[in-house]
């Protein structure tokens, strides 16, 4: 039914803009992580910007304090799971968007912290879940010499007959009692060079060979201390965005794993993959609709202290459109990271490449709207003095980070083949 108004007024608006009506727990919720995006995250992650990434990741470092301040928050998981579905997506997507809007690199990191507790708790593995409590965690996927075949689920589909998959250098040996894990993960797990726990997804021997009969790796997910004998860390990476967030390589010289540690072998490992991937996902979409927020509003902001020719930047009709542009395409993220993680938590038969479809576009529109915003600043916004010269660095790296995007388009592109095969659109 319509609702009636008397007469016209200005449209009710919040931090997540033009939002429904928020109950009192949520706005209570809501305002307490703005605090702290406002107040913690994006002084320290402005801060640490400006420090080497060996600096960033030192004892003493200001970077470690994030940890300390976000846990008195008391907004872990378990809270948020005590909400009916449709409200514990909500407060979801506005905790990511609120680390995202503080800073990006530190919202991706405090986001990765706890996803081996996670995969830990979803698999119902006590002794896991304790080995993993109160510790940083990272997501170890990304190998050297694999690549975005990580992603890779249907060799027959889309691979050369008769050529293998890469099976990278992250490599197990796997025995009825044991994991023997060598080689090394990528330089761009996030966490990487801070963790003392992995989720770790290797590609895996179970005594006849690392690729099955048809060149696909054969894999194992386990969780992985790294205080271990044979774990080594190389040099945090150096990288042009997301300084705040400590990756790098972690190294393995026949690390021994009790088989137990394992939380999916050979015949659950693609399930399990795709079930931490469609998870993790969502998580940047929710971080970068934060960070295209932030850039709009930085602009908005300078728009109205900016002058040029007699009269405020936000007078001109051009500047007007920008910003407006801008607006819109912040409300498209936010809709289609909350649409995304919905589909991710609430569907029982979900996919990577659907979660990743609504990442790509989050990222893209999130480099559009920082790049606007870079560009209403002017000369201005090139400088270090300003901060959204970081947004717009930050906000580029997104565009590969958690799978690069043209390849994930191409996946979903794959996804919507294999749907048309089952029937898909053709009634």
């Amino acid at each position: 039914m319509i609702k009636l108004k008397k007469e016209l007024s200005l449209p009710a608006v919040g931090l997540t803009g033009f939002e429904t009506p928020l109950s009192e727990e949520e706005g209570a919720i809501q305002a307490l992580l703005h605090q702290f995006a406002k107040n913690v995250l994006r002084p320290l992650g402005q801060e640490l910007d400006k420090l080497s990434a060996e600096e960033v990741v030192a004892p003493g470092s200001p970077y470690w304090a994030v940890f300390e301040e976000y846990a008195k928050l008391g907004l872990d998981p378990a809270l948020i799971a005590e909400f009916p579905p449709e409200v514990a997506i909500r407060l979801e997507s506005m905790l990511g968007e609120e680390l995202g809007w503080g800073d990006a690199g530190l919202g991706v990191s405090l986001a990765v912290a706890g996803f081996p507790l996670m995969m830990a708790t979803a698999a119902g593995n006590r002794e896991l879940v304790d080995l993993c409590t109160n510790k940083i965690g990272c997501w170890m996927i990304t190998h050297p010499d694999k690549g975005s075949d990580v992603q890779l689920f249907d060799m027959k589909r889309e691979w050369a007959p008769g050529k293998p998959g890469n099976k990278g250098n992250m490599l197990a040996k796997v025995s009825k009692d044991e994991i023997i894990v060598n080689g090394q993960c990528s330089a761009w797990v996030s966490n990487g060079a801070v963790a003392q726990v992995a989720l770790g997804y290797l590609t895996a021997d179970y005594g006849d060979g690392f690729l099955d009969k048809d060149g696909l790796a054969n894999g194992i997910a386990a969780i992985i201390p790294l205080d271990l004998p044979g774990v080594s860390r190389g040099k945090p990476l150096d990288k042009i965005g997301q300084r705040a967030l400590p990756q790098g390589e972690i190294y393995f010289d026949n690390v021994k794993l009790p088989i137990r540690y394992a939380i999916a072998q050979r015949e659950e490992y693609y399930g399990n993959l795709g079930s931490a991937w469609s998870y993790a996902g969502t998580h940047m979409s929710q971080i970068m609709t934060g960070l295209a927020r932030a850039a709009f509003e930085m602009a908005l902001h300078y728009c109205h202290e900016r002058k040029q020719a007699g009269q405020a930047l936000i007078d001109h009709q051009l500047t007007r459109y920008r910003l407006g542009d801008m607006f819109r395409r912040v409300e498209l993220c936010r809709s289609v990271a909350r649409r995304s993680l919905a589909y991710a938590r609430l569907t029982t038969s979900g996919h990577p490449y659907a979660t990743a479809s609504g990442k790509v576009t989050v990222t893209e529109e999130a480099m559009k709207v920082a790049t606007e915003s870079l560009q209403l600043f002017g000369g201005a916004g090139t400088s270090r003095e300003y901060p959204v010269e970081k947004l717009f660095r930050d906000a580029r790296a997104s565009q590969i980070e958690d799978g690069e995007n043209y390849m994930l388009t191409m996946r979903l592109g794959l996804l919507a083949q294999q749907l048309y095969a089952e029937g898909w659109t053709q009634n």
